[in-house]
C-alpha cells in the first residue's frame, strides 16, 4: 500500500537494542534509528534489561566503551523478565500512532516479548510490521526455538534479510512475497578511520615489521577459528613474519584454542586479547592489520565484513551466508570453502605475496559508497511504499 508524502515523513516505531548493550545488532539498530530520524518521526523503544545474567553466554552484555554508539533519544522501557514493561511498550507504540513498526529478529528468546507487543498494537492500530532478520534461525537452534520463530515471524507484513540463506530460511517459514534481500551497510566506525595511522596502531600493539591477520569479534565454535589456527603453520613456513591477532571475547572453551596453539607450536605468531573490544579501540586493531579473516563454518550475516570495509581492509572469508553476497571474490577479498585450513592458508598467502592485499584495499575503498546507510533507508522507504 503506497504511502504519500507527509510534512514530517512517516511515523515509525522502532524496537531493538542500543547502548548500554554491546554487539553488532545494538550498533545496527542505533545507526538505523539515527538515519531514519533524519527523514521521519521515529519512536525508538529499547531495553532497560536485556538478558538475565545466567542466560547470557559472555561475561556481560553491557558495553564497556567510553565512546558509545548510542541513540540520542531512546526510551528504555522493555525488561525481558517483566511482562508489565511489554504492555507499557505496546501502549507507547499505540499512542505514537505509527505507520510502521520495525523490529529486529535474531534469537527466539524475544518471542514472548514480541508476541505481546505485536498482538496489542495490532488490536488498537492498523500498523504494519517490518522485521529486519539478522538471523532467521539462530546458530544454536532447536525445535522449540524454530517453532517460536515461526509463530512470531508469521505476524510480519514485510521482511528484510541480509543473505540469500536467510531468504531461503524465511521462505520456508512464511512463504511470503514481501521479503527483500538487501545489504548490511558500512560506516559504523567511519569517524575513527583517520584518527590513527597503521604505523601508530602497530606501535601500540607491538606488531612493527609483521604481516598481520586479524580475527575479530565474539569467539564461538561456528566462527571457525580452529581452521585459521590450523592454517598458520603453513603460512609461517612461507613467511615467518606473518602474525595472527585474535581480538574478542570467548564464548566457548578458550582452552580448546590455546591447546591447539600449543600443539601447532605457533604461540610466537599468535596473540589473543580475550575481551570485548570497546568502540574507541576498534580503529587500533583494524588499522594495524593487513587482512581480516572470517573463516566461519556457518553464518547468515556478519558485521565484521562491514567493519573491515569501513577501514578499507580486504577479507578472506568462507562461502557462507552474506559473505557470498558482500565479498567480491578476487576484488575485495577471497572466498574459500568452509572447514578448509589449506584453502585459508593459500588465500592469505596469495594476498601477502607481492603485497597484493594493497590492490584489494584500493578496491574496498572504491566500493564503500555502495553500502551506505542512506542507501538502506532508501530501500526501506521503497519496501514500505513511501513516496517523497
Amino acid at each position: 500500500m503506497p504511502m504519500t508524502h507527509k510534512t514530517n515523513g512517516l511515523r515509525i516505531a522502532l524496537i531493538g537494542p542500543t547502548y548500554p548493550y554491546k554487539g553488532g545488532i545494538a550498533h545496527y539498530t542505533t545507526q538505523l534509528y539515527e538515519h531514519l530520524k533524519q527523514r521521519h518521526t521515529v519512536t525508538f523503544i529499547s531495553y532497560k534489561k536485556q538478558y538475565p545474567a545466567w542466560l547470557y553466554p559472555g561475561k556481560t552484555d553491557i558495553d564497556p566503551s567510553k565512546i558509545p554508539i548510542a541513540a540520542s533519544k531512546a526510551q528504555r522501557i522493555i525488561d525481558s523478565t517483566n511482562p508489565f514493561t511489554w504492555f507499557k511498550a505496546a501502549y507507547v507504540i499505540v499512542k505514537s500512532k505509527p505507520d510502521i513498526l520495525i523490529m529486529p529478529w535474531w534469537v527466539a528468546f524475544w518471542a514472548p516479548v514480541y508476541l505481546i507487543i505485536i498482538s496489542l498494537t495490532k488490536i488498537f492500530t492498523k500498523i504494519r510490521i517490518l522485521f529486519i532478520c539478522h538471523n532467521v534461525v539462530e546458530h544454536e537452534s532447536s525445535f522449540w526455538k524454530k517453532m517460536l520463530t515461526s509463530i512470531v515471524l508469521r505476524w510480519g507484513n514485510l521482511f528484510i534479510v541480509h543473505s540469500k540463506e536467510d531468504e531461503t530460511n524465511l521462505q520456508a517459514i512464511i512463504r511470503s512475497q514481501q521479503i527483500t534481500h538487501t545489504f548490511l551497510p558500512v560506516g559504523t566506525f567511519a569517524n575513527q578511520i583517520s584518527k590513527i595511522s597503521k604505523s601508530e596502531a602497530r606501535q601500540i600493539l607491538g606488531l612493527t615489521g609483521k604481516k598481520v591477520i586479524l580475527f575479530f569479534g565474539f569467539i564461538r565454535e561456528y566462527k571457525g577459528l580452529r581452521y585459521l589456527l590450523e592454517a598458520m603453520p603453513s603460512l609461517l613456513k612461507s613467511d615467518p613474519d606473518i602474525f595472527l591477532f585474535i581480538a574478542g571475547e570467548f564464548w566457548n572453551d578458550k582452552k580448546t584454542y590455546t591447546d591447539l596453539i600449543e600443539k601447532l607450536k605457533i604461540g610466537n605468531a599468535v596473540r589473543i586479547v580475550d575481551e570485548y573490544i570497546p568502540n574507541e579501540q576498534v580503529a587500533v586493531y583494524f588499522n594495524a592489520t593487513d587482512i581480516v579473516a572470517i573463516p566461519y563454518t556457518s553464518a547468515t550475516g556478519s558485521a565484521i565484513i562491514q567493519t573491515a570495509y569501513d577501514f578499507g581492509k580486504p577479507v578472506v572469508a568462507t562461502k557462507v551466508g552474506s559473505m557470498l553476497d558482500i565479498v567480491r571474490d578476487g576484488v575485495t577479498g577471497i572466498l574459500v570453502e568452509t572447514k578448509n585450513a589449506t584453502q585459508l592458508a593459500s588465500a592469505i598467502a596469495s594476498l601477502f605475496k607481492n603485497d597484493t592485499y594493497k590492490k584489494f584495499e584500493e578496491n574496498v575503498i572504491s566500493i564503500q559508497k555502495t553500502y551506505t546507510w542512506n542507501a538502506l533507508i532508501d530501500k526501506i522507504e521503497e519496501i514500505i511504499g513511501y513516496k517523497r
